[in-house]
């Protein structure tokens, strides 16, 4: 990513760009970035989007081929495409030998290294991935967002700001704003504000039902999924959300045995440090045997449900009833 900030910043830019990873608004900003260092702020004759699958390849390649209008490059941007998995081989072809004014940026959330189109994006330009950022990356973002608003918040009130919001960054984002406009006479930030305006995530609202279920409090379990239905969130996501979990405090517990601290146990599984520990005591209050068989309840939950032998808000009934009784 340094790199790639020195490019724009010296205008010293590759004929081809590959942005791509699981980190949306990181991806979507210098995506912007780069149609802007590439095409100055209005050149409409010389830019061409494509998005979704089956974009056509040989209307891209003619482009290509084209001689811009009055300016040194013609932009190709393509987007959420899929050719990175399968169906880009004639257009890795034309990347080994492409007309001189042509450039191209690439941004696909999902793509496959071992593709002919990476290999030629590779050789010809420059491929970069946008993963999901750590937890001091974080914090050191939502504070400088702060101090652009000449706002402050405690370590604790930060960390169950990013605990209630979750990793994603456009997500931080959008909290932040409504954060700023609620706090808007005031310069700082308390956790009664973020309880108050910021919405909490499903895979939050997930966690708690599965402490009610760990604690045995069936009651406060059930009105937690009851919710997510009233939320009009699916069942079967519900379901594959409950057994990730199952499968997440599964491996804790065993990084656990392995004597690996909070820190170490939630980079092994994708976890911010400050969450890390509460899925630890999470996982503590089930036996591994029960967290096996929860995994493969879950599993078989599904299948029932797929075959028609169960119904997809009773299948997840089923499960928080044996695990919370």
């Amino acid at each position: 990513m340094q790199k790639l900030n020195e490019e724009i910043k010296t205008g010293q830019l590759k004929q081809v760009y590959l942005l791509y990873g699981e980190e949306d608004y990181l991806r979507s900003q210098y995506r912007d970035k780069l149609k802007k260092a590439l095409t100055g702020d209005d050149d409409s004759m010389n830019y061409h989007y494509f998005e979704g699958k089956d974009v056509p390849i040989g209307e891209i390649i003619d482009l290509a081929e084209t001689l811009p209008f009055f300016a040194d490059r013609r932009v190709i941007l393509i987007e959420n495409s899929g050719l990175f998995k399968h169906g880009g081989e004639s257009l890795a072809e034309y990347l080994a030998a492409p007309a001189d004014s042509a450039c191209f940026v690439f941004a696909e959330k999902e793509i496959d290294k071992r593709s002919k189109l990476f290999k030629a994006v590779s050789v010809k330009g420059r491929a970069i991935e946008f993963k999901t950022q750590d937890e001091a990356v974080l914090k050191r973002w939502v504070l400088g967002m702060l101090k652009k608003e000449n706002k402050n918040i405690t370590e604790r009130d930060l960390e169950f700001f990013l605990e209630k919001t979750g990793t994603n960054m456009e997500n931080i984002s959008k909290e932040l704003e409504k954060l700023f406009c609620y706090c808007m006479d005031r310069d700082v930030i308390t956790g009664a504000d973020i309880e108050e305006i910021c919405t909490r995530q499903v895979n939050n609202q997930i966690f708690d039902m599965m402490n009610a279920i760990a604690e045995k409090k069936q009651k406060k379990a059930m009105e937690l999924y009851y919710d997510l239905l009233t939320l009009k969130e699916p069942p079967m996501r519900i379901l594959f959300l409950l057994a990730r979990q199952f499968n997440m405090l599964l491996q804790v517990k065993e990084l656990k045995k392995k004597g690996h601290d909070n820190k170490s146990i939630g980079e092994a599984v994708g976890l911010p440090g400050f969450i890390a520990g509460k899925y630890v005591t999470q996982a503590s209050r089930f036996s591994t045997k029960d967290l096996k068989k929860a995994v493969t309840d879950c599993v078989e939950a599904e299948e029932s449900v797929k075959t028609g032998l169960m119904n997809d808000i009773l299948s997840v009934e089923l499960l928080i009833v044996k695990y919370s009784a």
